[in-house]
């Protein structure tokens, strides 16, 4: 089994495509994202299918956010399919909520602190408070894990300051922003390479198009996963 600190994101339009692209990657990759973007084109249902008939770890990214009462009804509706780890927004009630949904259960709750397509000016625009993104993420995830969160997501740029967290001991650091020297950052804006998001405390690193535009795309995720320090 490849080693599941590389999870690759399938933002693929459908489930086929999404099969095809896992199917490629075969034993190389061990862990996905599925996120909001294919909700409607079956994701749940490709979901289940890897995780179930192929044996692969599973990351359904939602990042839900609503009053307490419905994100645990949907955390609980979740979690009867025994995936892995399902991302909430950071704000401490949206959190409690989540883990009293997944009790029980293995799924693992990760809060979004800030998007890593975000900058200052993007928070600006949607008048989140003022102060430096580093700090309001740092924040963010404190809340979180005190609100009782397994785990939190962040740009690999703040993670060595969030592993530094008292609260962090023992949860959960996911990277997306991940890009292997070299390639295009696209959409994001707060990135790092996989080696070093690794090196700064992340325990697990997300990248997408780099790998499923790539050409060859089990290269393309060999090459990541032998960036990443032993």
């Amino acid at each position: 089994m490849s080693d599941d600190r590389l999870i690759v994101a399938l933002d693929v339009p459908h489930a086929v495509a999404g099969l095809e692209l896992a199917e490629k990657l075969g034993d190389a990759v061990s862990f996905y994202k599925i996120g909001l973007g294919m909700l409607t084109g079956g994701g749940l249902a490709l979901a289940n299918e890897l995780k179930q008939e192929h044996g692969k770890r599973i990351f359904l990214d939602m990042k839900l956010f609503d009053i307490g009462a419905t994100v645990e009804a949907a955390v609980r509706g979740l979690a009867q399919f025994d995936l892995d780890f399902l991302t909430v927004h950071g704000d401490p009630h949206v959190v409690r909520a989540a883990m009293e949904g997944a009790s029980g259960s293995n799924l693992k709750i990760l809060a979004v602190t800030i998007l890593t397509s975000l900058d200052r000016a993007d928070l600006d625009a949607s008048l989140i408070q003022a102060g430096d993104v580093a700090d309001l993420v740092l924040t963010r995830a404190a809340r979180a894990f005190d609100a009782g969160a397994h785990g939190v997501i962040s740009s690999p740029q703040e993670a060595a300051a969030i592993r530094a967290l008292p609260e962090a001991e023992g949860r959960l650091i996911v990277t997306p922003g991940v890009r292997p020297a070299g390639a295009a950052l696209g959409d994001q804006k707060r990135v790092a390479t996989p080696a070093q998001a690794i090196a700064d405390g992340a325990d697990h690193i997300v990248v997408g198009r780099p790998i499923w535009q790539a050409n060859d795309p089990r290269a393309a995720a060999k090459a990541v996963l032998a960036e990443l320090p032993m």
